[in-house]
């Protein structure tokens, strides 16, 4: 992909748009044009690449407007816009934000348009990073669109559904030839430099401070490493300190969110040079502040975890205790905690079962070792 090109793809949308063009038909185009240019910058790259986007985009556009019945009257509304070639909005790339994560759209419906329309990637790269048939993926973007119909720019959404949409990319990681973690910290930058806001700032940073922990967290045959267990020297001190300088700016503002409360506890996290180093009292406190503003047992058991590492395996049993067990990882938490506590036996059978619920293969792994290791010690 040519530098810079995926970045101009929300802009030119935007520019459709204000020429009339509906977002459907608009995102359509630019996909087109996107086609043609890697079909034709190889032999002959242009020197305005904005400008021959724009153009062809705009072409792509009126011919698919021509192929439409009411062409007449969309063709007369078409050109009696301007059409003046290189004009452009950063509000109209926000806007574009918003508009993909529409709180109408399913979530796995605004990360898929997201990417598509904000990101400038392929159906078939979309595909590939989530795991699924091409046509399915184009179904889903499609039925997104449809969705979307008849709606222009105006932000209709809120920052907090943008954010989600970002993260939930993020998460994702990697597969494919797309690097969605990657991808979503370049859209979260976009995002961040065309709009004050302090959360924006918040999931940028923890996005950095997680991101430079990433060569750490597998083995080379993919094995999953605990936090505790990392090689800290294979952490990513620069991106550490761009997140921790970007999460101070935004803390100092006094406007606390979710994002920067996480992104607080992850600081924490990369700020022990040992795993003994973790400051799990001031941990506590960030969890105690992350559920006055959400509620989330994920967050809680989160809770009962640092709990345990600052006042000792027993507190943290017993804050576990009050938890629903239902909960992704509770068994995990419990085995944890118990082999701390020197109940081995308990601790082994809660690894198994934990490995059972398990909602990945690495995690799976990783529980079943934990078992195999306590087994083999008694």
């Amino acid at each position: 992909m040519y530098d810079g090109l995926r970045e101009l793809v929300p802009i030119v949308i935007g520019i459709l748009e204000r020429r009339g063009a509906d977002f459907s038909t608009a995102e359509d185009a630019v996909q087109d044009a996107l086609i043609e240019a890697f079909r034709t910058w190889p032999v002959n790259e242009p020197r305005d690449m904005k400008g021959w986007l724009i153009t062809v985009a705009w072409r792509k556009f009126l011919d698919r407007v021509r192929a439409e019945s009411a062409r007449t009257a969309r063709e007369e509304h078409a050109f009696a816009l301007d059409t003046d070639a290189v004009t452009t909005s950063d509000d109209d790339t926000v806007d574009l934000y918003f508009l993909c994560a529409h709180p109408d759209l399913s979530p796995a419906s605004a990360v898929a348009l997201t990417l598509r329309a904000v990101g400038g990637l392929t159906t078939r790269q979309i595909a590939e990073a989530y795991l699924v048939p091409e046509a399915t993926m184009a179904q889903r973007i499609s039925r997104a669109k449809r969705t979307l119909s008849g709606r222009r720019l105006n932000r209709p959404g809120s920052v907090s559904a943008v954010l989600r949409v970002l993260y939930l990319v993020f998460n994702e990681g990697y597969s494919g030839d797309v690097d969605l973690a990657a991808e979503a910290i370049r859209l979260t930058r976009v995002l961040a430099a065309s709009i004050d806001h302090p959360e924006v700032s918040g999931l940028l940073a923890l996005m950095l401070i997680h991101h430079a922990r990433r060569e750490a967290r597998f083995t080379s045959d993919g094995a999953l490493i605990t936090l505790g267990d990392q090689d800290r020297s294979m952490w990513d001190s620069h991106l550490i300190a761009e997140g921790v300088g970007i999460l101070q700016t935004a803390l100092a503002r006094e406007e606390l969110g979710e994002f920067q409360v996480q992104a607080a506890i992850a600081a924490l996290h990369a700020d022990a040079q040992r795993v003994e180093d973790t400051d799990w009292p001031q941990i506590v406190e960030w969890y105690d502040e992350l559920l006055k503003l959400n509620d989330s047992p994920i967050a809680s058991l989160n809770r009962a975890v640092a709990i345990g590492e600052a006042d000792g395996p027993v507190a943290g049993l017993a804050e576990l205790g009050r938890l629903d067990e239902t909960l992704p990882r509770y068994f995990a938490v419990e085995a944890h905690l118990r082999e701390r506590a020197g109940e081995d036996e308990a601790a082994a059978k809660l690894y198994v079962e934990a490995a059972a619920k398990a909602s990945n293969l690495a995690e799976r792994d990783h529980l079943i070792r934990q078992a195999a290791r306590l087994n083999s010690e008694r």
